[in-house]
């Protein structure tokens, strides 16, 4: 891959953010201002004021300008999913370097020719999937690596709420990238191929359940491996959410042992609240895991890592300054997409279907997961 001259000379790059709506202002501003060696320099938005009080130096304009700005080193796209893949696509092909907000795109074969396009100009293509960094995915990690469960046969991973209304906003308005499953889907699926590899075959179930609901809000979605299966679930009426007087958030299942974790990570409604990710109790998780022993059934609680979704865009700067692999490269993107519309295939035609990937495109998902360690 070419490095870019200019971020090499000052060992500072300049972003180019487009989006200054939920997912541009809660997520990547915070994190992009507390990251050293980034620095926004470009904000594709019309939300002018917003944007001028928490980035008083940078440019503001449109999306399509920024693909292309002189003063941009790296594009981060955090725009309505339909967009994702034509701002992409001409950022690269102006030379920059970019990270597309989940989900990567909206069809597989989209995501397939962002990867090509990404490679024929020598660019850099990661896709943000900032859960990885959460404390629930770490200490959920930890305890598999640990190995006190012993061979993992069911892992079940919950991220519901309770929205019982139906607002007026694209995600609930039928069209292409809207829905329950198409927002939350992309996180569960990146989640599962980060802990246990690519499944084998998918089975889904989709459905409707509030008044007046126009796209999916439950969805049911099942990976399988070998002996493990992975359950994904997600709905919009679970009145006790994800919080710790209800059921698990995340729940192992082993030969020897059982985990769970009940309450969520803190990072999203602090970033709501205007807490930047360098500000002291940042990511705290004080509620732990619990460890049930299969043969006595005692209960071990195991504290929960801090989060801390930093390490993801300092990933991406380093790998621009030494041009190393992203963290989480197009190839990952390729496949949630590809097991995201098969999951939904699965749901509208009620069969377990294969994972759509060719045997190029995992070995490539193999190789980005090497390379990123």
């Amino acid at each position: 891959m070419t490095k870019n001259r200019d971020a090499m000379q000052t060992g500072e790059i300049r972003v180019g953010l487009i989006g200054y709506g939920f997912a541009g202002r809660s997520f990547h501003g915070p994190l992009l201002r507390t990251v050293p060696g980034l620095k926004v320099t470009v904000v594709g938005s019309t939300r002018r004021d917003e944007v001028i009080k928490d980035f008083p130096e940078a440019a503001v304009c449109s999306a399509e300008e920024t693909t292309t700005h002189p003063d941009v080193d790296l594009v981060v796209v955090a725009t309505p999913n339909d967009s994702h893949f034509p701002l992409a696509a001409a950022a690269l092909r102006a030379g920059k370097d970019v990270v597309v907000d989940k989900p990567f795109t909206v069809t597989l074969a989209e995501a397939r020719e962002l990867t090509r396009i990404a490679r024929e100009n020598n660019r850099i293509l990661s896709v943000f999937q900032n859960r990885r960094w959460y404390s629930e995915v770490l200490a959920t990690r930890a305890v598999i690596q640990s190995g006190a469960l012993g061979e993992i046969v069911h892992y079940e991973c919950h991220m519901d709420r309770f929205r019982p209304n139906v607002r007026q906003r694209w995600r609930e308005e039928p069209g292409v990238g809207a829905g329950l499953w198409f927002d939350l889907g992309p996180h569960l699926i990146d989640q599962a191929l980060h802990l246990f590899g690519m499944p084998n075959s998918v089975n889904a179930n989709f459905a409707i359940q509030r008044e007046g609901g126009q796209t999916d809000d439950w969805a049911h979605v099942q990976l399988n491996y070998d002996r493990l299966r992975v359950v994904m679930q997600a709905s919009l009426l679970v009145a006790w959410g994800n919080g710790v007087s209800g059921g698990p958030r995340s729940a192992l299942h082993g030969t020897r042992a059982s985990w769970a974790k009940f309450g969520g990570d803190v990072q999203e409604p602090q970033l709501i609240a205007g807490m930047l990710p360098d500000a002291p109790g940042f990511g705290v998780d004080d509620d732990p895991g619990i460890l049930y022993d299969g043969e006595t059934g005692e209960e071990t609680e195991i504290p929960a890592p801090v989060g801390d979704q930093r390490p993801y865009y300092a990933g991406v700067r380093d790998a621009i300054l030494e041009r190393q692999p992203a963290p989480i490269s197009g190839e990952h993107g390729v496949a949630v997409m590809a097991i995201l519309e098969a999951s939904f295939e699965s749901g509208r035609l009620g069969q377990v279907l294969p994972i759509p990937l060719t045997s190029e495109e995992r070995a490539a998902w193999e190789l980005a997961n090497v390379a990123a360690r």
